[in-house]
């Protein structure tokens, strides 16, 4: 047994007062986090407010913040959080939403978003005389992302709507892939899903920052599942954004260069005939020569660029 200190992010929704509280509670190191907080709730401070229903990480109800991460309380072991030594563990409800009380989040954004995506089948054309046969192999690039319990983790910690919360975000886009990827889906309602994504907000806005990917106690993995759709809406043609711009650039650079051209690399993303957009760019380039900081106007070509082209090609072909 071990004697460890929870710091509770506590939020009263009456007098709007947020503030820490400490809870010293004796554990196991098997145990999980959900188990000391039920324990704090029955036996030190029954007006602690703490969400679960399962217990099992299937149903997604637990999800909170602790030692800085989300995480589904009832999976994450105490072990793991207390390594080397550390006895205090804190405790905050999801990050990018609003507490209802304590460490229970408002979750009616998240399923807003998730509605914003329209999680459903559109398989207009007559109905089979059974059922609608899908190959394994069409099946199997969408069994990671079925796997999603909408526990909201992702979304917490998602890095762009801590900034921009017209970001669809995470989950709802990895919900979205799951039906562009999806072979019943028509290929009409499938152009219209990808033009919508590519838009404001959608695809093209994440920023790699890897965090639903660490986060999610699934293995969805959502940011490889957004790069996934994001592939296939340049496919299908939907490459007037920035984002497919930035992304070609950067491509046709590293491919012919062996390096990136910083240089062109705005003006390309932006679009080449948008000067507006560009010269709302000017005050930073002005900054960025003042530090000494502006690309050389001459981009050369690195050492070896040939084989970087060769991997290009190859890649090409498939």
């Amino acid at each position: 047994m071990k004697n460890v200190t929870f710091k509770v992010k506590r939020y009263n929704p009456e007098t709007k007062e947020t503030r820490f509280q400490d809870y010293k509670v004796e554990v196991d190191e098997s145990e999980v986090v959900l188990d000391a907080l039920i324990r704090v709730r029955e036996y030190q401070d029954e007006t602690l407010a703490v969400r679960c229903s399962c217990r099992s990480a299937i149903c997604g109800s637990c999800g909170i913040k602790v030692n800085g991460h989300a995480v589904l309380a009832c999976k994450t072991k105490i072990a793991d959080v207390t390594r080397d030594g550390k006895t205090e563990v804190t405790v905050e409800p999801f990050g990018n939403t609003k507490s209802v009380k304590d460490l229970v989040s408002d979750m009616q954004p998240f399923w807003s978003k998730v509605r914003q995506v329209q999680p459903w089948l559109k398989a207009t054309q007559p109905p089979p005389a059974r059922e609608y046969i899908a190959s394994a192999d069409a099946m199997q690039d969408l069994v990671g992302t079925m796997n999603c319990i909408m526990c909201g983790c992702c979304v917490s910690d998602c890095t762009v709507l801590e900034v921009d919360k017209n970001f669809i975000g995470p989950a709802a886009l990895a919900k979205a892939y799951r039906f562009v990827a999806d072979p019943r889906e028509t290929d009409a309602a499938r152009d219209e899903r990808l033009k919508e994504l590519s838009k404001y907000g959608g695809i093209w806005d994440c920023t790699h920052c890897l965090e639903c990917v660490q986060v999610c106690p699934k293995g969805v993995a959502p940011m490889e599942r957004i790069l996934d759709t994001r592939r296939a809406a340049m496919e299908a043609g939907y490459k007037d954004n920035n984002g497919s711009r930035h992304s070609d650039s950067f491509a046709n650079s590293v491919k012919h260069s062996g390096a990136l051209n910083e240089l062109r690399l705005l003006p390309e993303s932006l679009g080449l005939d948008d000067v507006d957009a560009q010269l709302k760019f000017m005050p930073t380039a002005l900054r960025a020569a003042v530090k000494r900081k502006v690309p050389p106007i001459i981009h050369k070509k690195r050492p070896g660029a040939e084989h970087v082209k060769r991997i290009f090609d190859e890649m090409e072909k498939h």
